[in-house]
């Protein structure tokens, strides 16, 4: 590869890193390049990213960065799969992945500026998407109110209530 090539790689891994929410370190060994083009797909609709890059250009654009923390993974074949918006949108993307292709291994990654492990990843991959969870908290917050509203019509209607069971015990049946 032309050095021009490798420093505009560099960069571009630069700005990657630098922006990425989450960066995850997959192992593809032994699987095709076709078979990762779905991958691709389904995780660019998520707002990801899937790259495949030597490790000496990873190692040289983390230098000095939150991603420097990503070396001691940065062994054998690697692909970096990184997301500036949903990092449970990816994480899940590369678990489901890695259920249909045995050789499809996730080593670890970066969650904002902390390490995560596999284990960690597949948590992450377990919660339910960011809109399910905006629409929980929505509801949260909609159920105090409501609930206190609902107390405060009880107290006039259970006097209306009253009021209407002295009216028929006092007139002439």
């Amino acid at each position: 590869m032309e050095r021009l090539k490798k420093e505009a790689m560099v960069a571009e891994l630069q700005e990657t890193l630098g922006q990425a929410q989450a960066v995850f370190v997959t192992d593809f060994k032994g699987l095709r390049m076709e078979t990762l083009g779905g991958l691709r797909r389904k995780i660019r609709q998520g707002g990801g990213e899937f790259r495949v890059t030597k490790n000496t250009l990873i190692k040289l654009a983390a230098k000095g960065r939150p991603a420097e923390k990503l070396e001691p993974l940065l062994v054998g074949n690697n692909a970096l799969g990184s997301t500036v918006s949903d990092p449970a949108a990816l994480a899940k993307a590369l678990q489901e992945f890695a259920k249909e292709q045995e050789k499809f291994v996730i080593k670890g990654g970066l969650l904002g500026d902390r390490t995560v492990t596999p284990a960690q990843i597949k948590a992450l991959a377990a919660l339910p998407g960011r809109e399910a969870l905006l629409s929980s908290l929505l509801g949260t917050m909609q159920a105090v109110p409501t609930s206190f509203v609902r107390v405060l019509a009880a107290v006039p209607q259970k006097l209306v209530y009253c009021l209407a069971a002295i009216r028929e015990q006092k007139s002439p049946a």
